[in-house]
């Protein structure tokens, strides 16, 4: 059986709380004085298709309000407004996170020829390909196999399946599920016994070095000398708690990754839209919140995007699959700016917002500027996005 499949069933079997055994070992711990002011990078990834022109509207288009009769936010509504550009009201924190220094907004993100299936266009995202091209394991996969190989925790998914960008050549990222039923599994683990049978060894080697990656993570949670801040009460709020957690421990790990769905507004849109945007902004504000507090937000960089915007035209009560929308930056000592032209209404490309910036510039940032990486041993080619580190 493959070895990366066989863990995958054998983590579902388990506790729910997949870890990769060989990923963890004493060279993933370093002491609190190396560790704090290394750069981590968090993507925070919304899944569905988030309505860019409905999230920062450009409110002094007056086609954005011909164009949307029916789910244009009124502008008595619209919050931080700043060159023609205002916040859903729904994100006040990040408006204030914002208003801080500490937020960017790149604007018109996507790629030449856009696919607007959701799993074709996220493929895309999660690998750093052409619309055109596949490739097999995901762009931060293959930067940790470059970094890392097969020695180090080196990325964390804390989500309920396992993700694309992360996959490897080697054993180097881990998926949890549920970090908190990880910490009761390990408990009454037993030393590693071994047969004669090969067959069976193997899966108790696994079920070992599975129960003792566990007890490293919990391990390094304990030496932490940080507490964590007050995070709603959502599926979102808790992953990123754990992720803060994680950050703020000794753990060795660069990348986290998580996600929130529900951004398909087909139908219905300013209710469903509004309220997903809510979840985003609190738990996301309660992170920054939280690391800005113990001094970890200028060495931590968050990332906040989406497979593809939405068509501008409304449906009736929705939109439908589009293609550019909004990146999102906050902390790692980013500029603070808004990079690229607001959204231009009037040259659209068959109804679509025409990309303004590939994504794959942004990446390119993100591992020159943070990570300390040439992008182009990933096969990225595009240069590093200007203005925004």
């Amino acid at each position: 059986m493959d070895r990366r499949l066989f863990l995958r069933l054998f983590a579902s079997a388990t506790s729910g709380a997949m870890v990769i055994p060989n990923a963890l070992s004493a060279s993933t711990t370093r002491n609190k004085d190396s560790f704090h002011h290394e750069n981590k990078v968090i993507f925070i990834q919304l899944n569905g298709g988030n309505d860019g022109l409905n999230t920062f509207i450009p409110y002094e288009d007056p086609l954005y309000y011909e164009l949307r009769k029916t789910i244009a936010i009124p502008k008595e509504k619209l919050i931080n407004r700043s060159n023609g550009i205002a916040f859903h009201p729904a994100l006040k924190e990040l408006a204030n996170i914002s208003q801080n220094g500490d937020l960017s907004l790149i604007q018109n993100v996507g790629y030449p020829n856009p696919n607007r299936s959701h799993f074709r266009s996220r493929e895309i995202w999660q690998t750093a390909s052409d619309s055109n091209e596949y490739i097999t394991d995901g762009w931060l996969g293959r930067y940790l196999d470059h970094q890392y190989g097969d020695h180090s925790l080196s990325g964390i998914n804390i989500d309920k399946t396992e993700n694309l960008a992360l996959k490897s050549e080697q054993i180097n990222n881990i998926t949890i599920k549920d970090l908190t039923r990880l910490h009761k599994s390990i408990q009454g683990t037993s030393k590693l016994v071994l047969s004669n049978n090969p067959q069976l060894d193997f899966v108790r080697k696994i079920s070992y070095a599975s129960a003792e990656g566990s007890k490293e993570i919990s391990q390094a949670l304990k030496k932490s000398q940080y507490s964590t801040g007050s995070y709603p009460n959502s599926a979102l709020g808790n992953n990123l708690k754990w992720i803060s957690k994680l950050v703020k421990s000794t753990l060795s790990t660069d990348v986290f990754y998580t996600s929130i769905g529900g951004f398909d507004t087909h139908r219905n849109q300013l209710f469903m839209h509004q309220r997903k945007l809510k979840e985003v902004n609190d738990a996301v504000y309660a992170l920054y919140e939280d690391l800005k507090r113990d001094g970890f937000i200028e060495n931590t960089t968050i990332v906040l995007f989406s497979e593809f915007g939405r068509r501008v035209k409304e449906n009736g009560s929705g939109t439908d699959h589009g293609t550019a929308g909004p990146m999102v930056i906050i902390g790692g000592n980013n500029k603070g700016q808004i990079i690229g032209g607001n959204p231009n209404l009037r040259d659209l490309d068959h109804g679509d917002l025409k990309y303004q910036i590939d994504f794959r510039s942004v990446y390119a940032s993100l591992l020159k500027d943070k990570l300390n990486f040439n992008p182009t041993l990933l096969d990225i080619q595009q240069n590093p996005l200007k203005g925004l580190f």
